[in-house]
């Protein structure tokens, strides 16, 4: 294929090539030549032009097909708009005699197509130059035409429509005979060339002038014809034509300058529509012609026609644009609606016409008033048919008051109006169902008076109107859910007064059942009550239904209406009046057949009538409460639901006798009755009937082969039992497009009606399957055939093989021996009822059962695959395949084969061949096993030749359709045959007609499947693959060309195919350009296909795909499509606009993912880009008028308003590329907000720091941060949450959210101390207050009460005054919810209040916690400083002032908390103590709805847990509560347990008791949760609930309690283990750390206690016989699971392990130390391994001595190995954090008393010797790796023994003698700050008080010591640090003198003062020495000063015995006094200068 990649055709390669290569090659070379073209440089091309001009030419002759042909011709235009132009007309004049040519064979048929293709592309590109030879060209096709097959017709009006764009005005002489020409196009015979004719036409009018004035009506009733037998394409186009001319008609009243040369015929408004209506209502019979149909009543207009003008309807007013239509709505709705009114009797003349002309009304107003429309012009719509219905209901009025009964029953205008009134309350009942809450003005409104309009006509006499009133009823209380209950209420309210109203009381049930359907489309709810109420009117008027023969059918329906539409409302409501309906259930029907007998004998027409549909209502209920409430069909309940069953299908075999003793008025009910029982049976297990199975078989086949059944609805049968896959192939219809809804009545045949809500009321409150349209339940006379069928799938499964046998037969006899068309129908009916049984038993995995069975299903299957039908066919296929399933034995599956290919090759006709290919096709996919080559080779080679059978289009289609499914079942297998395959595929794709799409379309769908075998190989380089890969991507160009959109789709999808599996050989530029053409196609299958493949791409290369999609825009001449403006807003824009318009669930779900994808991986490098956009999505349609503006009256200062108020004016010059988008559509711009946000944080830092974003900004402008556009944050939160959709501010408030949670804490760099949020306080709370008005719903509410304590919490407004705005939101809420459950809004469900109430108290809680914990940090620094003892006691005083705000509240607050605690724990009970919890429920929740309300206490339960725990620790555990007696009044009863009385004044509890149960209220809920940790929960649950539990041990008394309740401290202990071991956050684990600790101090407390007061008792008693107390008794022994200390020991060795893994002997591989090189852990690890042996140190107070010695040695060595492991050297001689907690663990444990208590000593002190050796061993070399340590932390441990423990352990000989080598080892280290370190320990040493131990280390190192200070008295010190070192020795000297005996004292002055005096300088010195040197004269001066006095007598000698020192030190004195006097300041900094410079440990350990 290289080869052909030239400017000329490489003739050489070209020739060397079969025939199917060389047509490939061409379309190769001419694709490359397209794009070459435009790249090469002028010159170039015109020096081959003649060349290649030559070679173009002779491939007209070569018989392209039509992909080349078009490329051909394109080229040929492109290479003459770029060279010469002078031989043009040559070329012309050629085509001109290739199309005059006489030749007629088919093999020179291409040639002229081709020619006539090339012209219109020559013209289209050449336009006005070749003017002058227009007219002959267009006189030669048109005269070529008379004789052109359909493919040349086809051609020629494309070519023609090519022509008419490039010449313009320019071709005005032909525009008539063009117009002629097409005009008989138009109605062609091939559907192809007739929208080919509409394209032309098209064109045509641009320039056209009669066609939109003086023909308009010719034009007019040509498109009519045109639709007459038209398909969905033709609709299409035609009704695309016929809606621009009528609409240019309307615009073109201004004629301009070219127009006044013709007389212009002006056309009104009016005319048009009636032009449209007569098209509509009279269908394309002439209007003379029609008059004489009309009299004799037989014309009716085809469907088809009618079908195809609402879609002109539709094109016609989208042309005008939404503008116009919000002008002329008035006049427009009215026309509309006066189509289905009686003035036109013909329209509605029958049901079914009816209903279709209802269905084409509603479709115009959907699309046009919910497609063209903003949402304020939708809102004044909604007014405009509001006053429609008001007028329709003034008639109906006047007939009705008239007197006289008859005349009013008869009348003919309210049959008039009722239509009409159908369809004006459906539309509105749509529109308000789209606008949401933004609707609610609108109704409060009572000028519009909507609801009173709607609920108005609910007692109108036709059953349609009172439906369509309940419906939208429904869509209100849809749209807006706070509607629900009060329209329910006054619903029930009038059903109850009207009962004696017929029309009433079926009207307001439908109502009441549509309202209850709304119910799960409501979270809130509906009240719990409400289902009671409904329950007993149903019973009321069940019973009461006997009393009034004139009501009782009525009131019977009514009461099982509303039974059937509350089981709707679950199982929580249901169980509640379940037993009422079961019993109601068995009463209906007779208790035996006896009892049946009788009923038939007695009665008459009327009463059996009543009976069936009281018994049919009966069933439905039964069928509503069994799919509703499945939770509830326990054993018991199946048993009390069977008894009347029997009954009931008895009464189904005497319905036939009864209807002929009754009369034929029964046959309605009696069908009726068969349809509710059928669909009940298909519900319930087949078990539970399985006496009445042969019963109901038999009435199936029955019923199936009914003599009286007219229609044959195959349409709605067959889909069901047909692959989904394959319907492809059959008519377009039954594809999903955007005009489904009206396109399925033409599906159905003209007989039949399209479902409609009268044909069933019960589906009234059904969850329609489409969304949010009308349910459409079909005819009872259809559906109770689909029900049989369906059923007898299940029955004919259940039942014996002889019963299943005899059946089959019967069924096939019937079909043989009926005739004519009856058969079809019994043959449809029958095969309909076989492949239902066998899909049942293919999933079901049953077995056919014995070969005879085969017979009959065999005949009947292969009687179906000849049927004409097609749609049988292709169920009759998938039957055979299920058959084989079924049958399960591979002999029989290859005979089916077999028989196949025999049909095969032996047939000739269509039917055969297409039915049986599809055949092979199935038994593929069913059976991949029947894939041994042989049958595959020969399925493929029988298929090949079948697929270019190219006589018949449809067999080709089957053919290759059946192919590719053998493909897709075959995989790996089939890759033998994939060459052959794909040569097939491309070359039919070369020269199969464009007019035959579905060929095209089932060979896309086999290229698919080829390329999903290939798979990724497709990406590999051998020569064959790549091959295959070009063949695959030139089979994707020639489709990306075809006409046909659905053919386009295929493409984009194989593309998206080759995508994945070989990305780097797609051309994304092309395949983007292709994707943004089509994403406005009016295809709504094209448009999926693209956005699928849009959404592939951009998961991978976002970026890429977004500026191709711009460049795209940017150079492409004419707009793309005209509704995506991608050129100003991008692809992410204009898929925002799509999303907008789009109402295809699936398409907009694709879009959101689209969309999500891009801004993941661009929004952060486009920041300002997205937030743009999203801004322009919100700001668009805030309406500010509507927005509460902030209220400047609250506001001090008055710049503060100002702030909001920039929010709330808005620009309306700025035009937005928006216009008023959805609320959907706003509320997905505001979650991408919040994304947007999200994606900033795992970017760069600069996102969340504003000094560092304008940093960065200003050295780049290009660089952007999240933080710049804070204030664009703000305003778009801002304008969602105060808007008037509930969604929409949900999403507002959680943005807001965000912003505060993500922005709090960034500082405001120009105002120090402040943070940058500060400034927008005002819009903050001018966005929340909306949220607590009295009238906004309860989720809102709650998500506002986040907000508001997550700002006050935040900490971003310091000042009181300012907090009390949102502060006092908060106060309004508590004040609401005191009432508890009670007082809230009747208008949700219970569960919606508790979920408000929880929301406030969780708020409160927050703040609470915040202020608590503001207090303590602001407390800690604050220690000195006194406050005034008053206010300490109040626990007022804080700083900041935020828990003063609070305190007022806690009183109410804390009851309010327990109480709420307290329900929580009563529903986190096991479902085993249900009977224990109380009847009425808790405080805040009822017992109904305890289900619902669980989840909102799951949500908030934490934080509240956390601030009840601090509220009561607080409180200290005193019950005494000032407020109780007040606030007695204000609250409703909460259960007694929470000490506040019950009013019936029951025993008060003591307050030792109330304690007690808050205690272990909390403590029970936090051990439950923790225990067993759900893998949802939340970290902030976690952390609360431990936080809790610490604030609870802060306190004495509850620590008491755990000290004294051994097995509680464990089981808490154990609990938290588990914490530490499932939860990897550092800061869990730290929490539940501080949590063990207070528990081992609680466990110490208790200890000491009884200690304490056993002494006291036994004070005289000998001490021996003192029990023992703590753990270890006497004998040491500690018990695993009841010892608090071994659990405390589990979970800390669990927590050191998991940071120091070496400390762990298994791990290490030896028990002994091994030296590892020390590491220095993070610093949550350090943290955590601190908090571990604080926790260890502490064990040994809580055991008796021998418990002690027992885990002495655990405790030693995991300190020493904690010390070992991280003494790692730091500098500037720090000790690490963890070193430091060790050595701060080791003193407290050696100086534990249990090292002195008599029964351990001994113990305790070999123990320790043996770590001390430990410590010391530390130090020696093992392999040289000692050096590591630090010696500072070793000498500290050695310190730290020989200090803290008794001396005993220290002084034995070995170790005093190592410690001693240690330190003097250390004094010969040169590091200065380890010698000042150890002189710094030796002080300590040396001072200890008993000389057994110090004295040893004086003698040994003393002499050393001087000696080092002697050594710097000839060195002098140069820094600092040696400063420091001699300045420590010099101390410790001193301190020697201190403790020396008076006899030795002298020596040791004797040392001293030689060496300070040594440091003095003289006068001249002192002036010029260093500042270290000045500092040491003035160290040693001073010691020498205070020396002198204190050992006068040494010093005097020392000094009389040396003369030199003497006079040194008396000058020094002199030269100070001196000083002194000068500068007497200065020497008080001076005396000590050595102080701030030395290092001190973190922690005095010793």
């Amino acid at each position: 294929m290289e080869l052909a990649h030239s400017l000329l055709l490489n003739e050489e390669a070209y020739n060397q090539l079969g025939e199917v290569q060389k047509a490939e090659f061409i379309f190769d070379w001419l694709r490359y030549l397209e794009k070459l073209l435009l790249a090469t440089s002028r010159n170039d091309v015109k020096e081959k032009q003649k060349t290649l001009v030559e070679q173009l030419l002779s491939l007209l002759n070569s018989s392209p097909g039509p992909p080349t042909r078009k490329l051909l011709a394109k080229n040929l235009g492109v290479l003459y708009s770029i060279g010469d132009t002078f031989s043009v007309y040559e070329t012309i004049d050629k085509c001109n005699d290739l199309i005059r040519s006489k030749d007629d064979s088919p093999s020179y048929l291409p040639t002229k197509l081709a020619a006539v293709v090339c012209l219109g592309s020559l013209y289209k590109k050449l336009g006005r130059m070749l003017v002058n030879t227009f007219t002959d060209t267009v006189g030669n096709i048109l005269k070529a035409m008379k004789s052109a097959e359909s493919q040349g017709r086809y051609e020629i009006m494309l070519s023609l429509q090519n022509i008419l764009n490039g010449l313009g005005a320019a071709a005005t002489p032909c525009h008539r005979d063009v117009y002629k020409a097409a005009k008989s196009c138009l109605t062609d015979r091939s559907m192809a060339v007739r929208c080919a004719a509409a394209k032309c036409l098209l064109e045509l009018q641009k320039e056209a002038i009669f066609m939109w004035s003086t023909d308009l009506d010719s034009v007019a009733t040509l498109c009519f014809k045109s639709f007459e037998g038209s398909n969905y394409d033709v609709r299409i186009s035609v009704s695309k034509l016929l809606g621009t001319v009528l609409a240019k008609a309307i615009i073109s009243k201004h004629p301009g300058a070219a127009v006044s040369r013709q007389s212009i015929r002006r056309v009104s408004l009016e005319e048009v529509l009636e032009l449209l209506g007569t098209g509509f209502l009279r269908g394309s019979s002439g209007f003379l012609r029609a008059s004489g149909d009309m009299l004799k009543g037989t014309s009716s207009v085809s469907r088809d026609v009618r079908v195809g003008v609402t879609q002109a309807y539709v094109v016609f007013v989208s042309t005008l644009g939404g503008t116009w239509l919000e002008k002329n709505f008035a006049a427009f709705l009215s026309h509309i609606l006066s189509l289905v009114s009686q003035s036109h009797p013909k329209a509605t003349q029958t049901q079914p016409d009816a209903v279709c002309g209802r269905r084409c009304v509603s479709f115009i107003l959907r699309a046009t008033i919910g497609g063209l429309l903003g949402e304020k012009a939708q809102i004044a719509a909604a007014k405009d048919i509001c006053q429609a219905i008001w007028k329709l209901k003034k008639v109906v009025d006047a007939v009705m008051n008239d007197g006289n009964v008859e005349t009013r029953v008869g009348s003919t205008d309210v049959a008039a109006s009722q239509h009409m009134l159908v369809c004006a309350l459906q539309e509105l009942g749509n529109l308000l169902h789209s606008l949401g809450t933004t609707v609610a003005p609108l109704l409060q409104d009572s000028s519009a008076g909507i609801l009173d309009s709607v609920i108005s006509v609910i007692q109108h006499p036709s059953i349609s109107v009172r439906l369509a009133a309940a419906w939208c009823l429904h869509c209100i209380a849809v749209a807006l859910p706070s509607y629900l209950t009060p329209l329910l209420d006054r619903c029930l309210e009038r059903l109850t007064v009207l009962k004696s109203s017929p029309e009433a009381v079926t009207g307001f049930s439908f109502a009441v059942a549509a309202l209850l359907g709304a119910v799960k489309h409501c979270p809130l709810g509906i009240p719990h009550g409400k289902g009671k109420i409904i329950m007993t009117l149903a019973e009321d008027l069940l019973c009461s239904a006997v009393q009034n023969s004139r009501l009782s059918a009525q009131r019977t329906q009514a009461g099982w209406l509303l039974i059937a539409a509350l089981m709707t409302l679950g199982p929580a409501v249901v169980s509640h009046h379940l037993a009422r309906v079961l019993l109601l259930w068995k009463c209906v029907f007779p208790v035996s057949s006896k009892d049946l007998e009788t009923e038939k004998s007695r009665g008459d027409s009327f009463t059996w009538q009543v009976t069936l549909e009281g018994r049919a209502g009966a069933l439905c209920a039964i069928k509503s409460f069994v799919s509703h409430c499945g939770d509830l069909l326990t054993e018991e309940v199946i048993q009390r639901l069977l008894p009347p069953l029997p009954c009931a299908v008895n009464l189904l075999t005497q319905l036939s006798s009864v209807l002929k003793t009754y009369g034929s008025t029964l046959k309605t009910p009696s069908v009726v009755y068969r349809q509710r029982l059928y669909e009940l049976l298909i519900l319930l297990p087949p078990e539970t009937y399985e006496g009445n199975l042969c019963a109901v078989l038999k009435e199936l086949a029955a019923d199936l082969t009914a003599s009286d059944i007219q229609v044959a609805a195959s349409a709605f049968l067959l889909p069901p039992l047909c692959h989904q896959d394959d319907l492809v192939i059959l008519s377009p219809l039954l594809q999903e497009t955007d005009h489904r809804f009206i396109e399925e009545q033409l599906l159905l045949g003209n007989g039949i009606a399209c479902g409609s809500l009268e044909y069933d009321p019960y589906s009234i409150y059904e969850k329609d399957v489409e969304g949010d349209s009308v349910p459409k339940p079909l005819p009872p006379i259809l559906s109770v055939i689909s029900s049989a069928v369906k059923l007898f799938g299940v029955v004919c499964a259940h039942v014996g093989e002889a019963q299943r046998l005899f059946i089959l037969e019967q069924l096939l006899d019937s079909v043989k021996h009926s005739k004519g068309a009856r058969q079809q129908i019994v043959q449809l009916h029958v095969v309909s009822s076989l492949s239902s049984f066998l899909k049942y038993l293919a999933i079901s995995k049953g077995n056919l059962g014995p070969e005879e069975m085969r017979r009959p299903a065999l005949a009947l299957v292969m009687g179906a695959l000849e049927s004409p039908n097609p749609l049988l066919r292709c169920a009759a296929a998938e039957a055979w395949a299920r058959l084989a399933q079924v049958v399960d034995d591979g002999a029989f599956t290859a005979a089916l084969a077999q028989v196949s290919f025999d049909k095969l090759k032996s047939a000739r006709d269509v039917v055969t061949r297409t039915g049986y290919s599809l055949a092979l096709g199935s038994l593929h996919r069913y059976l991949g096993g029947i894939s041994s080559s042989q049958h595959l080779n020969s399925c493929v080679g029988i298929l090949y030749t079948l697929s270019q059978d190219t006589t018949s289009p449809d067999v080709q289609t089957w053919a290759l359709h059946s192919l590719s499914l053998i493909i897709d079942s075959a995989g790996p297998l089939y890759h033998m045959q994939v060459e052959p395959t794909l040569s097939l595929i491309i070359m039919l794709l070369l020269n199969v007609p464009p007019t035959h799409a579905e060929v095209h379309q089932s060979l896309g769908r086999c290229l698919n499947a080829l390329i999903t075998t290939l798979g990724p190989e497709l990406q590999g380089n051998s020569t064959s693959i790549s091959t295959l890969r070009t063949s695959c991507l030139l089979g994707c160009a020639v489709m990306q060309d075809n006409p046909d959109c659905l053919v386009q789709a295929q493409a984009i999808s194989c593309l998206q195919q080759l995508h994945m599996f070989a990305p780097r050989h797609v051309n994304l530029s092309n395949l983007v350009s292709c994707l943004c053409v089509n994403l406005c196609s009016p295809y709504l299958l094209l448009r999926r296909a693209v956005l699928a493949c849009l959404r592939q791409l951009v998961q991978r290369e976002a970026a890429e795909v977004s500026e191709h999609a711009v460049m795209l825009a940017k150079d492409s001449r004419e707009e793309l499509t005209p509704d995506a403006n991608i050129r100003e807003v991008g692809l992410e824009g204009a898929l925002l606009t799509l999303l907008d318009k789009e109402t295809d669930q699936k398409l907009c779900h694709d879009i959101k993912e689209t969309l999500n994808h891009m801004l993941t991986s661009m929004a952060v490098d486009k920041l300002s880009f997205w937030l743009k956009l999203c801004k322009d999505v919100l700001a668009a349609s805030a309406d500010f008028t509507t927005v509460t503006c902030v209220d400047t009256m609250q506001e001090e200062e008055g710049d503060k308003g100002d702030d909001a108020s920039v929010l709330t004016t808005r620009n309306d010059d700025k035009s937005y590329p928006y216009t008023n988008p959805r609320w959907a559509t706003r509320v997905f711009a505001a979650e991408c907000v919040c994304r947007i946000i999200n994606q900033c944080e795992n970017a760069h830092s600069a996102h969340f720091d504003i000094a560092l974003a304008q940093e960065m900004k200003k050295r780049d402008s290009r660089n952007d941060f999240l933080v710049l556009h804070l204030a664009d944050l703000i305003r778009m939160a801002f304008m969602a949450a105060t808007d008037h959709s509930d969604q929409l501010r949900l999403s507002g408030l959680e943005t807001l959210l965000v912003v505060i949670r993500r922005f709090a804490a960034i500082p405001e760099p120009e105002f120090p101390g402040h943070v940058i949020l500060e400034q927008y306080q005002a819009n903050v709370g001018a966005a929340l207050r909306p949220a607590f008005t009295s009238e906004t719903p309860p989720d809102v509410t709650a998500k506002a009460c986040q907000v508001c304590s997550a700002w006050i919490a935040s900490g971003v407004v310091s000042d009181l005054n300012d907090l009390r705005r949102v502060h006092q939101l908060l106060v309004s809420s508590l004040t609401k919810i005191q009432a508890g459950k009670e007082a809230l809004s009747h208008l949700y469900n219970e569960s919606a209040s508790t979920m408000e109430i929880l929301a406030v108290l969780k708020a409160w809680a927050e703040v609470y916690v915040i202020a608590v914990e503001r207090h303590k940090s602001h407390r800690q620094p604050l220690k000195t400083t006194t406050c005034s003892e008053e206010s300490v006691r109040n626990g007022s005083y804080s700083s900041d002032g935020l828990l003063d705000l609070v305190h007022t509240d806690l009183g109410t607050l804390s009851r309010l908390w327990l109480a709420a605690l307290q329900d929580f724990a009563l529903l986190t009970l096991p479902s085993e103590f249900a009977s224990q919890l109380p009847v009425e429920g808790g405080a805040f929740y009822t017992a109904e709805t305890s289900e619902n309300a669980k989840l909102h206490y799951y949500n908030s339960w934490a934080l509240i847990l956390h601030a009840t725990a601090l509220w009561l620790t607080s409180t200290g555990f005193v019950v005494a509560d000032p407020d109780e007696g007040a606030s007695h009044l204000s609250r409703p009863v909460t259960p007694t347990s929470m000490c506040q009385g019950s009013s019936s004044g029951a025993t008060v509890k003591s307050p030792e008791d109330v304690c007690t149960d808050r205690f272990h209220l909390i403590l029970g809920i936090s051990v439950e949760f923790l225990c067993s940790l759900r893998s949802d929960a939340t970290m902030e649950s976690i952390t609360a609930c431990l936080h809790a539990l610490q604030a609870l041990l802060d306190v004495p008394w509850p620590r008491s309690k755990i000290g004294s309740d051994q097995d509680l401290g464990i089981e808490l202990l154990n609990v938290l283990h588990r914490v530490i071991l499932t939860r990897e956050s550092p800061s869990i684990q730290l929490a539940s750390l501080e949590v063990v600790r207070q528990i081992i101090c609680a466990a110490q407390e208790h200890v000491k206690e009884k200690r304490r007061s056993a002494e006291v008792d036994d004070g005289a008693a000998e001490k021996e016989t003192l029990p023992e107390f703590g753990e270890g008794k006497d004998t040491g022994g500690l018990v695993p699971g009841k010892s608090l200390v071994f659990a405390t020991l589990e979970l800390c060795v669990c927590i050191l392990v998991r940071q120091l893994p070496e400390l762990n002997p298994k791990l290490t591989g030896s028990p002994g130390v091994k030296a590892t090189k020390p590491q220095v852990l993070s610093e949550d690890g350090s943290r955590l391994v601190s908090a571990a042996l604080v926790i260890l140190s502490e064990l040994p107070a809580v055991c008796s001595p021998e418990g002690s010695i027992s885990i002495l040695p655990t405790i030693l060595y995991l300190t020493i190995g904690v010390l070992r492991e991280t003494a790692v050297k730091l500098p500037g001689g720090q000790l690490s954090s963890t070193v430091a907690a060790s050595l701060q663990a080791l003193k407290g444990i050696l100086s534990s008393p249990m090292a002195r208590a008599e029964k351990s000593h001994t113990a305790w002190t070999d123990l320790l010797r043996s770590a001390l050796t430990t410590i010391l061993d530390c130090w020696d070399p093992v392999d040289g790796t000692h050096q590591e340590l630090d010696e500072i932390s070793l000498l500290t441990a050695i310190t730290v023994f020989i200090l803290s423990t008794n001396p005993e352990v220290t002084t034995i000989p070995c170790l005093q003698k190592r410690c001693i080598e240690k330190f003097k080892a250390t004094l010969e280290i040169k590091d200065p700050v380890v010698q000042i370190k150890t002189y710094q320990l030796l002080l300590s040493i040396f001072q200890y008080p008993n000389p057994a131990v110090s004295y040893p280390y004086i003698y040994s190192l003393v002499s050393s010591i001087v000696e080092k200070l002697q050594e710097i008295d000839k060195r002098k010190p140069e820094d600092t640090t040696e400063l420091q070192i001699f300045q420590e020795g010099i101390k410790v000297l001193e301190a020697l003198v201190a403790i020396a005996e008076e006899q030795h004292r002298s020596q040791l002055v004797a040392c001293l003062l030689p060496i300070l005096i040594s440091f003095l300088l003289d006068d001249n010195a002192l002036g010029s020495a260093t500042s270290v040197m000045k500092n040491l004269h003035d160290f040693a001066l001073q010691n020498l000063m205070q020396i002198g006095p204190q050992y006068s007598s040494v010093f005097k000698n020392v000094m009389a015995s040396s003369p030199a020192l003497k006079a040194r030190l008396e000058a020094a004195i002199k030269g100070n006094q001196e000083n002194v006097k000068v500068k007497i300041p200065t020497s008080k900094h001076t005396k000590n200068p050595g102080k701030n410079v030395s290092i001190q440990l973190k922690t005095n350990f010793l």
